[in-house]
Parts: structure tokens; sequence; C-alpha cells
């Protein structure tokens, strides 16, 4: 293999991982925000699954759908990609988020009287913060337990004995139920990219509790990983 196939295999789906990435954010964020008073909270919790259920069948072919550091991390400790890939992916989810970002407030930005300050933009929070008031624990654990899930069910419905035509349907129905049980707690984080995008526009608030949004879903996706492991009772090939 030519170093030219090499990195054209590398960016490939790097550059899936930052449009799918990119997507889910206007998806999910961009109808929280612009459609959220309309649709409510069973609205963006549809919206946030029907959109990753769909990237699920449009990428996953090519890159797997990631479009989230936590399932990245999860999948590099399974050794199902390598850390070079997981890199990549992870940056390309950065920029991906960001972008996507951009683009629900640049359209929020053209409704008369809105202020990211004062409407937001889909950032999550703890404490005064928080959707319901919920301190620092409860959203520490809540973002744990349904990464953790989420990742679970990546992993199970990509797994080779899964049935691959189900596998969008089940992970995209998986982030609904999360987004239905957390909205009201957090605004639902379970994958830091998505919180990283608004925050890093919403201002120094935001960007205050965006740790916990970043370190809770990683540690939920190493506990996914893990159980699925401790389930499955297989251990993966190395990646190359």
């Amino acid at each position: 293999m030519t170093d030219t196939q090499s990195r054209t295999q590398l960016l490939t789906p790097v550059l899936a991982e930052a449009i799918g990435t990119a997507v889910l954010v206007i998806g999910g964020v961009g109808t929280a925000v612009l459609a959220g008073k309309t649709v409510g909270t069973i609205g963006i919790a549809l919206a946030f699954g029907l959109t990753l259920a769909a990237l699920v069948y449009a990428i996953g072919p090519i890159s797997g759908c990631h479009v989230n550091p936590a399932i990245t991390l999860a999948m590099a400790i399974r050794r199902r990609i390598s850390p070079v890939t997981a890199v990549g992916y992870v940056v390309a989810q950065v920029i991906g988020a960001i972008v996507g970002a951009a683009v629900v407030l640049l359209v929020a930005s053209g409704r008369p009287g809105y202020s990211v300050d004062v409407d937001g933009l889909g950032t999550n929070g703890y404490g005064a913060q928080s959707t319901g008031g919920y301190g620092l624990l409860p959203v520490a654990v809540i973002e744990i337990v349904l990464t953790a899930v989420l990742v679970f069910v990546v992993f199970a419905a990509t797994d080779s004995i899964a049935t691959p035509a189900g596998a969008g349907v089940a992970i995209g129905a998986t982030l609904v139920v999360a987004h239905l049980v957390a909205i009201g707690i957090d605004s639902t984080s379970v994958n830091p990219a998505r919180s990283l995008g608004p925050a890093l526009f919403a201002g120094r608030t935001a960007l205050g509790h965006l740790w916990v949004f970043i370190v809770f879903p990683l540690v939920g996706g190493v506990v996914g990983a893990l159980l699925h492991r401790a389930v499955s009772g297989r251990e993966e090939a190395v990646a190359a």
C-alpha cells in the first residue's frame, strides 16, 4: 500500500466523522434551539435519535459512525480501531461539532430578539445551569450511566453476531431514550463533542461547566466498553 492510499484510507472516514458530527449537532441542537418550544422534549429527543439513526446508515460503512468521542474511546479500548485513527476521529468530531454549532447560531441569530446569553445554544449544565437544578453528583451519574448504555448498545448492535440492518434503529432509539431521561436534568450530553461545540459560542458559564460533559461521558464510554466485553466474553483483534 502506498503512502497516498494510506492517507486516503484515513482521511475519508475522518471527513465522514466531521460531517456526521456537524449534522448531528445541527439536527439535535438545532431542533432544541430553533424549534424546542414547538416540539418539546419528545421532539428534541426524536431529533437527536433520528439524526443518529440516519447517520449510522449513511456513514456507518465509511467510518463506523462514531460521531462521539466517548464511542471512539470505547472502540480504541476494545481495539476495534487504532490509536492513530481514534485521534483523527476525535479531532474531526470536535471540528464538526463546532461547525454544526456555528450553523445553528447563525440561523438562530436571524430571529428577532434572539440572544445566545438569554436563549442559550443547547448547552449542558449542572446546579443553577441545570435544566432542573440538579447538582454535580446526579448529573455525573446520569451522564456515566446513559453513555455506558449507549456505548453498550453500539457494541451489541455492531457485533459480528448482530443483525447489521437493525443497528441504526437500535442505536438511534437508545439516544432517544437517553434524551427523554436526561433533557430535564442537564439537557443531555452523552457526547463530549456535542457539548463542546455549543459551549464555545455560549461563553463563560457554559465553558466553566464543560469539563463535566467531557469527563463523565468519557468515563461512561469506558464503562460501556468493559460491560460489553464482560457480557460478550470475546476480545477484539488489534486494529491495524
